[in-house]
C-alpha cells in the first residue's frame, strides 16, 4: 500500500484524500493551524457561528462527483438561493435583488435596462458556449508543458479567441447600456480576487454558473459543513490527521522526496508528497526555487487580500438576505486603485454574508450573524494595519447607515482579521485571499503545474495550481492530481 502525505488540509487537500483513500491509498494529512479546512474554515463565539473564509457553493455537481468517486453518497444539504445575491448602491436606497429567473430578474431592472431579458440570453448564451467548448478539454485535463497546453487551446472554436484579449468590462459594455447592470454582473471577477477592468472576458463563465447553470448554494450547518463531512469520511478510513504542525523542509534523494520535516523537527516519511499549500510560494519557500524567489513572486498578479469582520448582533435584520454587496459611486476609480493602494479605501466596498438568513443555527434566537469582507491590497502595498480598527468602525458605520440598523449598539461579539492574521493563519502568500490571479499568462499551463519540476513524487493541489481559485476549481484539481498519481504509481 503506498503511503501518501498531504500538506494542508484545506480543500484541496481533504477533497485529494477522499479520492486516494478510495483508491487504497494509505493517507497521513499535516496542518499548521488547529483545525482541518484551510479558508474552509468556521469560528464559533457566545453562541454564533461565522464560515470563516468561502460562503457559498456554486457548481454544486462537483461535489457530486467528488463523493462519488470518493465511494460515496453526497452526505452536504443544499438549499438553492433566490434571489442568489442583492446590490445597494451608494445613491439607490433599494437593492437590485439578482434572481435566477430571468423574467424576475428583467423586472428588477426595467426602468435602467430595456429589453434585458434578450440582452442576457444573447450574453449568457456565449459564455454558455465557451464553458461547453473548455471544460473538458481544457479547464478538466493535465497538461505537461505549454506546448501541449497551447496545442490543446488550437482544438477550442476560433470564435472564442477574440474573448481572450479583451476585459470582461468591454463585453459588458458592448451587451448591456446601464452602469447598474454592468456593474452587477461584473462583480464576479472580485470571485477571482481581480477587477473586471483587468479580467478577460472569458470569465463571463461565471456569470452564466449563478445565473443559468447552477446558481448558488446554501450548505445547511454552513459552509464548514464541507470540511465537516469530508473529515468523518477520512477518519472513518484511518486517516492520520496531525494539527498544529507546519511542515519547513523536504529530504530528498535523487529525484525523489523521502521525508517532510515539521517544525518540532519530526520526519513524516512516504511514498507520495502532495503540497496543499500555495503551489507558487511552496516551491521558493521551502524548496528553495529561484524561480519562486520572494522577488519573483512579488513581479507576479496576486488576488486581493481579504479584510473580514465577524459581528454577532442582537436584533433582526429584514432588509439582508444570504449575500448581500454594498457599492459606492466611483466603480472604475475604486476598482483601479484597490490592488496598488498603501492606504486603507476611504470609502470601502464590502460584501457582507448573513446565513443566518437561511439557516437559524448560525445565530441565538433573536440574532443575527454578519460576516463582512472588504477586498484591500496585499502586503506587498499595504504592509502596516495598526489602522484596522479605524477601518472596521467606517465599515460597519457605513453599513449601519444603509440597513437603519445601529450594529455597534446591538453587537455581541465582534472579530477582525487583516492581511496578517490570513497570511500567518493559513501561509496566504502576502496576505493574497485567493492566490495567484487569472491573467492570461497565469492559466492552464502558464500556472504553476500541480507536479514537480524535479521530484516525481511530490505533487501540487490548490489554488494557485492548475486550474484555479475558488471551491469547484479546486475540487476539479483534485481530481487532476488524482489521475497523475494513479498514472505514475501503483498502488501495491
Amino acid at each position: 500500500m503506498k503511503k501518501v502525505i498531504i500538506i494542508g488540509s484545506g480543500l484541496g487537500g481533504l477533497a485529494t484524500a477522499l479520492r486516494l483513500s478510495n483508491r487504497g491509498y494509505d493517507v497521513k494529512i499535516i496542518e499548521k493551524y488547529s483545525t482541518p479546512g484551510g479558508r474552509l474554515n468556521t469560528m464559533e463565539k457566545e453562541g454564533f457561528k461565522f464560515d470563516l473564509g468561502p460562503s457559498f457553493m456554486s457548481m454544486s455537481y462537483e461535489f457530486d462527483e467528488l463523493f462519488s468517486d470518493g465511494g460515496v453518497k453526497n452526505p452536504l444539504l443544499l438549499k438553492p438561493l433566490e434571489p442568489i445575491y442583492q446590490v445597494f448602491f451608494e445613491n439607490r436606497q433599494e437593492p437590485y435583488k439578482i434572481y435566477k429567473n430571468l423574467a424576475e430578474l428583467q423586472k428588477e431592472f426595467e426602468s435602467v435596462e430595456p429589453e434585458l431579458m434578450q440582452k442576457i440570453q444573447k450574453y449568457l448564451g456565449r459564455a454558455r458556449e465557451f464553458y461547453n467548448d473548455t471544460n473538458d478539454k481544457v479547464i478538466k485535463t493535465n497538461f505537461n508543458n505549454k506546448l501541449e497546453y497551447l496545442l490543446k487551446l488550437t482544438g477550442v472554436p476560433f470564435k472564442h479567441i477574440p474573448y481572450l484579449f479583451k476585459s470582461m468590462w468591454k463585453e459588458l459594455d458592448k451587451n448591456f447600456q446601464s452602469d447598474e447592470v454592468k456593474i452587477i454582473f461584473s462583480l464576479v471577477a472580485f470571485f477571482l480576487g481581480s477587477t473586471p477592468f483587468q479580467t478577460p472576458s472569458i470569465y463571463s463563465i461565471l456569470n452564466y454558473t449563478e445565473l443559468e447553470n447552477d446558481g448558488y448554494w446554501a450548505v445547511e450547518g454552513g459552509m464548514y459543513k464541507i470540511t465537516e463531512e469530508i473529515v468523518n469520511i477520512l477518519k472513518s478510513r484511518n486517516v492520520e490527521f496531525v494539527f498544529d504542525s507546519e511542515i519547513v523542509q523536504l529530504n530528498y534523494e535523487g529525484e525523489d522526496v523521502t521525508g517532510a520535516i515539521d517544525s518540532r523537527g519530526n520526519v513524516h516519511q512516504a511514498d507520495i508528497f502532495i503540497s496543499n499549500s500555495d503551489a507558487a510560494s511552496f516551491r521558493g519557500k521551502i524548496l528553495g526555487r529561484e524561480k519562486f524567489s520572494e522577488s519573483r513572486l512579488d513581479k507576479l498578479h496576486w488576488t486581493l487580500s481579504p479584510f473580514t469582520i465577524y459581528l454577532g448582533v442582537k436584533g433582526k435584520i429584514n432588509n439582508l438576505i444570504h449575500h448581500n454587496y454594498f457599492l459606492g459611486s466611483n466603480f472604475k476609480e475604486y476598482a483601479d486603485t484597490i490592488f496598488t493602494s498603501s492606504v486603507s479605501p476611504q470609502k470601502p466596498y464590502y460584501y457582507v454574508n448573513m446565513s443566518s438568513a437561511t439557516d437559524k443555527t448560525c445565530a441565538p434566537e433573536g440574532c443575527e450573524n454578519l460576516f463582512i469582507l472588504c477586498p484591500v491590497p496585499d502586503l506587498r502595498y499595504k504592509p502596516d494595519w495598526r489602522d484596522k480598527d479605524e477601518l472596521a468602525a467606517q465599515i460597519i458605520n457605513d453599513l449601519s447607515s444603509r440597513i437603519g440598523v445601529d450594529l455597534e449598539a446591538n453587537t455581541l461579539t465582534k472579530t477582525v482579521l487583516t492581511p496578517i492574521d490570513w497570511q500567518q493563519k493559513f501561509n496566504l502568500y502576502k496576505g493574497s485571499g485567493l492566490g495567484l490571479a487569472h491573467d492570461l499568462n497565469q492559466v492552464g499551463a502558464f500556472r504553476p503545474q500541480n507536479f514537480d519540476e524535479k521530484f516525481k513524487n511530490l505533487f501540487y493541489v490548490g489554488a494557485s495550481t492548475t486550474p484555479g481559485t475558488g471551491l469547484p476549481m479546486v475540487v476539479i484539481g483534485s481530481k487532476l492530481v488524482t489521475e497523475r498519481i494513479e498514472n505514475e504509481f501503483t498502488r501495491l
